[in-house]
């Protein structure tokens, strides 16, 4: 810091009115000041906090016993840039909550566990003793207010499904299963892998307990079918099912594409907040390229589902054994 720059507060607190600041010694790169104990009735003073710019008075910044308080009665130097600005070497992002708690003794904390943390840091490097409790005791009533319960809906009517799913605002996952809406028989697998999709869903609902709300339904016409869901709109499709033509008769053949379906799951914890999502994540995680993935753009144009259709329409013997192939919409 130049010595303009140590010398700049000072001369911008005077011409406020502010009591004047006294020299206590030399150095060779300029003078030093110690800050006199100033008025509360002083003008506003200008912070920037990391880039991220405040207004507010002496009076909020001495109002409790914090480091604010020391910096702005003389214990600590202050230092400032060339246009005046108080400059604070800390991020800014939640020093908006510190001035309203230094203002009124109590500010509205957030919600995100994550956001909270970050407002209890920035509580104990400003010695704000009372924001830190009031930081602790939010962060303790949410451990104990949490509900360790992962509890699944079950879908009753596809209109009681369209309003889950619009009003909620984690990403949603449904899984239709229903053995009993099949035209043919089965193949010798397709019970095993039917028991396998469900099991994946009650282990995926339990992994992700909290963030995705995961629904299941028994009453579709489908016999195995996947379906996510982001900011309460279809984003990907993923039907398990097969239709296999064997020698005399057709046969369904349920389908268990494991990796696919986690891959999906993972693609809509993208939506897991309101935020426009980001692009470059989208295209990360396959969700923002071509056809894939489109939404509704300014000239109107219609967003597009995602669907992944495991099925097979061909003779039992044009493949080998065990082959399969994946046809996207």
């Amino acid at each position: 810091m130049s010595a303009e720059a140590s010398v700049a507060l000072p001369a911008l607190l005077a011409s406020e009115g502010c009591p004047s600041l006294v020299p206590t010694q030399n150095h060779r790169a300029g003078v030093t000041f110690d800050l006199k104990p100033l008025s509360p009735s002083s003008k506003y003073v200008k912070l920037n906090v990391g880039g991220s710019l405040h207004y507010t008075t002496v009076q909020t910044l001495t109002k409790h016993d914090t480091m604010l308080k020391a910096m702005f009665s003389g214990r600590m130097q202050v230092l400032t840039d060339s246009e005046g600005w108080i400059l604070i070497d800390r991020s800014g992002k939640h020093f908006g909550t510190i001035l309203n708690y230094l203002r009124d003794d109590s500010v509205s904390l957030p919600e995100s566990q994550r956001e909270l943390e970050e407002v209890l840091c920035e509580a104990r490097y400003y010695l704000i003793q009372g924001l830190v409790e009031s930081c602790q005791q939010a962060m303790q009533q949410k451990i104990e207010g949490f509900d360790p319960m992962c509890l699944i809906p079950m879908v009753t009517s596809p209109k009681e499904e369209q309003k889950i799913i619009s009003s909620c605002a984690k990403p949603v996952v449904k899984l239709l299963h229903n053995r009993s809406n099949n035209k043919y028989s089965y193949t010798s697998n397709s019970d095993e892998n039917l028991l396998k999709n469900i099991e994946l869903f009650d282990k995926l609902a339990l992994r992700f307990n909290g963030r995705v709300l995961f629904l299941k339904d028994v009453l579709g016409d489908e016999i195995c079918c996947w379906s996510f869901y982001g900011q309460g709109r279809k984003i990907a499709e993923l039907c398990c099912t097969s239709i296999v033509y064997a020698t005399e008769k057709k046969q369904t053949k349920v389908e268990f594409p494991e990796a696919r379906i986690f891959e999906e799951t993972l693609n809509i914890l993208i939506y897991e907040t309101p935020r426009v999502p980001d692009k470059a994540l989208l295209e990360a995680t396959g969700g923002g390229g071509g056809a894939a993935h489109c939404t509704d753009d300014d000239d109107g144009r219609e967003r597009r589902v995602r669907r992944i259709h495991v099925r097979r329409h061909m003779m039992h013997d044009d493949l080998p054994h065990g082959q399969q192939m994946v046809f996207k919409d």
